[in-house]
């Protein structure tokens, strides 16, 4: 199942700066992972936010929540989820 995921990360200016980078660096860790297992097959930068547009390919609803809730940004981010279906004009 193909999902579109729409993320805007709000990291809150009360989190001390080094843990913001170790939380950083664990996302993007986890993020290619998950990039490399073909679960997260597409990312794109959202231009002047800090935010991204994600296709994910999991086999269900509860598959793309755990791998979800797993990001360790989670807690700061906003998500709007799109399923996905092909369609009918595409080559």
């Amino acid at each position: 199942m193909l999902f579109m995921v729409h993320m805007v990360v709000n990291i809150p200016d009360s989190l001390p700066a080094e843990e913001a980078a170790r939380i950083k660096a664990e996302e993007k860790q986890y993020s290619q992972d998950l990039q490399r297992s073909g679960t997260w097959p597409h990312i794109w930068r959202v231009v002047g936010e800090y935010a991204n547009i994600s296709i994910f390919d999991v086999e269900s609803n509860d598959e793309l929540h755990d791998v979800l809730s797993k990001l360790p940004l989670f807690p700061y981010m906003s998500i709007k989820v799109t399923p996905l279906a092909k369609h009918p004009s595409a080559i």
